[in-house]
């Protein structure tokens, strides 16, 4: 007989299996047609112009999380409020001193200046400049 390990041991296997079998089978299915078209990288329907490796501004990411952090947090507030009138007079505290840490979290956020939208210039612009001032140039010395 197997113990609770075995079976939870014997669940991973056959799932394992399962996917592996799936991802066989489709690659097994599926049309293999590739061109350059295809293998290009998609940018919204524009043309890519430029290194692909391109560094992003950290500040997306700092607010992407803060968003993310905030938003969890906003999310404890519903079960609460659910429940508020049961819980009594200690919970309403014990709520206002948790939205005092996330506004003070907040406030802290928008002093250290993370929240200012910066945005730099793209390097591909100087890129594109410089190819139409090379082409500008060569149509000047062909005449």
């Amino acid at each position: 007989m197997l113990s609770h390990f075995g079976i939870v041991l014997l669940f991973f296997i056959v799932s394992a299996l399962f996917v592996a079998g799936a991802m066989f089978g489709a690659r097994l299915l599926r049309p293999s047609r590739p061109s350059a078209e295809k293998l290009s990288t998609y940018e919204c329907g524009e043309e890519p112009i430029g290194d692909t490796w391109v560094k992003f501004n950290i500040r997306f990411y700092i607010v992407a999380l803060v968003f993310l952090i905030f938003d969890v947090e906003v999310v404890f507030l519903f079960p609460w409020a659910l429940v508020y009138q049961k819980l009594g007079m200690f919970a309403f505290i014990e709520m206002m001193v948790f939205l005092a840490i996330l506004v003070a979290g907040y406030v802290y956020v928008w002093v250290k200046g993370d929240l200012d939208w910066d945005k730099p210039r793209p390097r591909y612009i100087d890129y594109v400049r410089n190819k139409l001032a090379e082409t500008h140039l060569a149509d000047t010395e062909v005449k």
